[in-house]
C-alpha cells in the first residue's frame, strides 16, 4: 500500500526543492546548523508524541487509523526535511554517511554463530 501514485523522487532533487523552497522565502539566514537541528530534534519529538502513551501492540497498528497515519506521515516528512537541510548546510551525503555507519556497525557487531539459527 502507498500513499503517492507517482515514483519516489530521488534525495537530491528533495533537497534542491528544500532549498529553493527556503531560498524563494528568504530563509537561508535562519538555517543554520544550530537551528537546523534543534527543529529536527522538535520535529522527532513530534513524532515521539504520537507513540507516547501507546501500548506496543498499538504502535504497531498506528498505521490502521486513516488520521495517526496521516501525522505520522508528515511528522516522518518534518524529520527528513529538517534532516536533509541540515544534510545540505552541512555538505554531508546523508546516503554515503548511512552506509559508512552500516559498514563500521557490521565490523562492530558480528553476526555471532553461537546465537539463534
Amino acid at each position: 500500500m502507498t500513499d503517492h501514485p507517482h515514483p519516489a523522487p530521488d534525495l537530491v532533487a528533495l533537497q534542491r526543492r528544500l532549498a529553493e523552497f527556503a531560498a524563494a522565502r528568504h530563509w537561508q539566514p535562519y538555517h543554520t546548523p544550530k537551528n537546523l537541528v534543534a527543529a529536527l530534534s522538535v520535529e522527532a519529538s513530534e513524532l515521539v508524541e504520537i507513540f507516547q502513551w501507546l501500548t506496543p501492540e498499538e504502535s504497531a497498528r498506528v498505521m490502521t487509523d486513516p488520521g495517526t497515519a496521516h501525522r505520522v506521515r508528515d511528522e516522518v516528512a518534518d524529520v527528513l526535511a529538517y534532516l536533509l537541510q541540515f544534510c545540505e548546510v552541512l555538505d554531508v551525503d546523508p546516503l554515503a554517511a548511512l552506509a559508512a555507519k552500516i559498514e563500521r556497525n557490521e565490523l562492530r557487531f558480528p553476526v555471532r554463530k553461537d546465537r539463534g539459527s
